[in-house]
Parts: structure tokens; C-alpha cells; sequence
């Protein structure tokens, strides 16, 4: 039961990023988000998934979260540097 929470709840905090990935690709631009935000949450993202690799069983629904944060932001940093307009 606990791993299942925990499963739920990185699978919920992971996709939090798909609506603005979503809406990055669709209006072709990232204009109204931040580079100090999409900056640290990169960081965030990065570091912390660096941590926990060593004990990936474990921690394999925290892996699961970052990486797919890592490509919602990877698709929003995209339409920031590249705008389609």
C-alpha cells in the first residue's frame, strides 16, 4: 500500500508539468515563464535525481518523476529559447 501511495504521488507531481509543456507547444513560445524559475527547477531536477540514482528500487517512483519533469521542462526550455511565432 505504501509503495503504491508513493507511486500515485509521483506520478501526480510529475505531470504538474505536462499542461505548460502542452501549452508551450502549442502557442510556439514559452514567453511568460522565467529564466530564474525554469533555471532552479532544472537544477532541482538534475540534482536530485543524481542523489537518489544510487538506490534506484527504492526510489524508483522519485526517478520516475524527475525524469519525466526533465523532458516537460526540456519541451518548455525549447519553445523559451526558440519561440514559434
Amino acid at each position: 500500500m505504501r509503495k503504491m501511495i508513493g507511486w500515485i504521488g509521483a506520478i501526480a507531481f510529475a505531470i504538474c508539468g505536462l499542461p505548460q509543456a502542452v501549452k508551450s507547444i502549442q502557442d510556439g513560445h514559452s514567453n511568460g515563464l522565467a529564466w530564474g524559475f525554469l533555471g532552479l527547477w532544472l537544477i532541482g531536477e538534475l540534482f536530485t535525481i543524481y542523489y537518489v540514482w544510487e538506490d534506484k528500487r527504492k526510489l524508483a517512483p522519485l526517478i520516475f518523476n524527475y525524469c519525466l519533469n526533465i523532458v516537460f521542462l526540456g519541451v518548455i526550455i525549447f519553445y523559451k529559447v526558440f519561440p514559434r511565432m
